[in-house]
């Protein structure tokens, strides 16, 4: 594969099934000066599986603000940095836009390596309209939550939300309180992992099959639009 020049490079990872990652990836990695990462100890099993032997540098929502000008100084000297979140494409309901607007203002080349996300198997398993969505991420836990799901309420397009398991049914009840009963709706959980399941059914339905369970895992869930 090519030699990196020195740049930003955003790089996917695994969601649950380690094996879900690029040959470009993997190399990527290797030759990166140093990689950014949301927690270490996650990403060094990742890196220890395919024999990666780069530094890791943490870089989450507490410190991005007060790192992200060092890094970009080490790219402006000739530094390869890579960036990963603990699953998944950073960004996306992840750290990584700061440092991306921040090289975007210092003219540094970015590569955006594509890769796993667990919106799109969400909705493509959902069974519901997937040629147009609206991903919302993860909902406010207090402040601006019911404004935010108000705005959906007249959505006509695929809705796809993240949620924990602690906050799950809280979620399931404020939408059917939004959408009624009957509104059809998809939970996948666990993508990918030994334990991936996907349910389906009306908001009601999905309420029952989890309420008074023992609720693990990390959910996207995938609410039917509007019909007119």
């Amino acid at each position: 594969m090519n030699n990196l020049t020195k740049g930003l490079y955003i790089v996917s990872t695994p969601i649950g099934n380690l094996e879900d990652i690029t040959f470009r990836s993997l190399d990527t990695l290797k030759k990166s000066d140093y990689i950014l990462c949301e927690d270490t100890r996650v990403s060094k099993k990742l890196l220890s599986k395919y024999n990666i032997d780069v530094p890791l540098i943490s870089f989450h929502s507490y410190n991005e603000h007060k790192t992200v000008q060092k890094h970009i100084d080490q790219i402006l000297n000739g530094k390869r940095i890579s960036l990963i979140s603990d699953a998944g494409t950073p960004s996306i309901s992840d750290p990584g836009f700061l440092i991306v607007r921040e090289s975007i203002n210092n003219d540094i080349e970015i590569n955006c390596l594509p890769g796993p996300t667990a919106l799109i198997p969400a909705i493509v398993n959902s069974g519901l309209s997937s040629d147009r969505f609206v991903f919302e991420g993860f909902l406010p836990a207090k402040k601006g939550r019911n404004k935010r799901l108000n705005n959906l309420l007249n959505e006509n397009r695929s809705i796809i939300i993240y949620e924990s398991p602690k906050k799950i049914l809280k979620l399931l009840n404020e939408l059917i309180n939004l959408f009624g009963e009957q509104r059809k709706a998809s939970i996948s959980r666990e993508i990918s992992k030994i334990y991936q399941e996907n349910i389906r059914g009306t908001l009601k339905e999905l309420l029952e099959k989890f309420d008074n369970k023992n609720i693990k895992g990390e959910f996207v869930i995938v609410i039917d639009g509007k019909k007119n």
